[in-house]
């Protein structure tokens, strides 16, 4: 609700140049790759995440081998390497254009989804392994009438194994989906949206369009958004589709309406996690106080919902003049030091913003985008390493000729560890992600310790040991104790 600038970062001018924070000597932003079109051309939204080996992976919208996206890698050192360019035939049957970046499984392995292409046109999953052997899982709009869903977005694993996601639309009623597939490639749909109809608002009472992925609460349910339906109609006459939904769905598909967006609160809701207080945090790109300059349907808000299901408002964007701090945010996520970050339009040339929103609502500017700042056009989810450090990528790069970026913002954070999975049984094995872990001496799960060994730098495997209870891992390397970023969830 309250508003700080940090300062802007100067411009930089050249690729893999470091631009230097005013504001504080610990923070900075350095570009560590741009995109050529062969290797790929807009890494628009999908956040990166992070290999067992320490590397990074994301995908591209367009570029690659046949300009309809790509898998790429990028070593610590700044190197892309294509992995797999889409549509490597005619009819694009390995898919085309994947929109919402990928999920790291236990097995090492990357699994995604492409919004065009497949044997049908309507989408695709797919498994990629890090040195490039590529599988196209499943097809969507297999089933007659596109029964199975159209458009999938990023995948979440569940606790048994198998990935869940929703489809913005196709499904029984044509406004997308949520589905259950397994890594073999066997799919089954959990919900039609819009299987409660109000024939005299014409709004989608179960919520529409589901645009985001799915989270996996740390009730064992799952949690998503819908961009539209739920509510009283708050976008234009000819689009009466309700204002989006925050729904609740278990694994076996009983979904419930959790809360209702307004125009008040936002519209369009576009981001969503659930913070270490275990209330949910997202973002809307619409909505908030009408900005007649700048955004006549309100410039987007940041959101708190509490588990009994009601919305708070944390920041109303473009609350300064000409929209300094923001606006129309695109992403959120929640750092280790507490504070969520995300990246907005808007911003003193329009290129766009980093911000930093504590979860009681005071707003940082943290970076200021320009067009010769090393990359412009924000709209990824930033993903936090290890090594403490964000990464996040660009729209665009040092004009507007060039394919985007893929830059590092460092906030002085400490390095910690990372699991894969973030839960599990008694006696199963996981992987904990860090840096320099070579020479570790312990690994304990909410203080019990257990048996584990170092695979690299990068990569500890360990057992879940019994007695363990939900809590932070702490591994003990030469160099201090790393802690994990989330709890670890011990199942039944």
């Amino acid at each position: 609700m309250t508003k700080t600038t940090l300062g802007k970062i100067a411009c930089v001018v050249a690729a893999c140049c470091v631009a230097t924070a005013v504001a504080s000597p610990a923070q900075t932003v350095a570009t560590i790759a741009s995109f050529n079109g062969t290797n790929g051309q807009d890494p628009k939204y999908g956040p990166l995440v992070q290999g067992l080996n320490g590397n990074y992976y994301g995908t591209t919208l367009y570029g690659g081998g046949h300009e309809n996206g790509n898998v790429f890698e990028i070593s610590a050192a700044g190197k892309v390497t294509n992995l797999h360019s889409f549509c490597a035939t005619k009819g694009c049957p390995d898919g085309a254009t994947p929109t919402v970046g990928l999920l790291l499984a236990p097995n090492g392995r990357l699994y995604g989804t492409t919004s065009g292409g497949g044997a049908h046109g309507a989408g695709t999953v797919f498994e990629i392994v890090p040195g490039g052997e590529f599988t196209t899982l499943y097809s969507f709009c297999s089933a007659a009438n596109c029964a199975d869903g159209v458009g999938p977005n990023r995948l979440v694993l569940g606790s048994n194994g198998n990935f869940y996601g929703t489809s913005y639309n196709g499904g029984a009623n044509n406004y997308g989906t949520v589905f259950e597939i397994t890594p073999a490639g066997e799919l089954t749909t959990l919900y039609n949206f819009c299987s409660k109809f109000n024939s005299k608002t014409g709004i989608c009472l179960d919520g529409a369009y589901p645009a985001l992925p799915l989270i996996l609460g740390t009730d064992g349910n799952f949690y998503g958004i819908t961009t539209a339906g739920g509510s009283n109609n708050c976008r234009p006459a000819e689009e009466a589709y309700g204002c989006g939904m925050f729904f609740r769905v278990t694994p076996a598909g009983k979904l419930s309406a959790f809360a209702l967006f307004t125009s008040s609160n936002g519209w369009y809701p576009n981001s969503l996690l659930q913070g270490a207080d275990g209330n949910f945090y997202g973002t809307t790109l619409y909505g908030g106080p009408s900005n007649p300059t700048n955004c006549t349907d309100g410039c987007g808000t940041a959101f708190q919902i509490t588990p009994s299901g009601a919305i708070n408002t944390l920041y109303n964007f473009c609350s300064e003049v000409s929209c300094t701090d923001g606006a129309g945010p695109m992403s959120l996520m929640q750092a280790t030091d507490g504070n969520l970050y995300g990246t907005a339009g808007g911003g003193s040339e329009e290129q766009g913003v980093i911000f930093q929103l504590t979860t009681g609502g005071s707003l940082n500017t943290v970076y200021d985008f320009c067009e010769t700042c090393g990359g412009f056009v924000a709209y990824g989810t930033l993903l936090q390493a290890t090594n403490g450090n964000f990464y996040g990528t660009t729209f665009e790069g040092f004009n507007q000729y060039t394919n985007g970026t893929v830059y590092s913002l460092s906030m002085g954070l400490s390095p910690f560890v990372q699991a894969n999975p973030t839960f599990g049984k008694v006696g199963y094995t996981i992987d904990i992600l860090g840096n320099n872990l070579t020479g570790a001496t312990g690994v304990t799960f909410n203080g019990t310790p257990t048996t584990f060994t170092v695979v690299s730098p990068s990569l500890i495997k360990a057992a879940v040991p019994s007695g363990a209870t939900a809590g932070t891992i702490e591994v003990t390397t030469p160099s201090g104790t790393l802690s994990s970023n989330v709890a670890f969830q011990v199942l039944p």
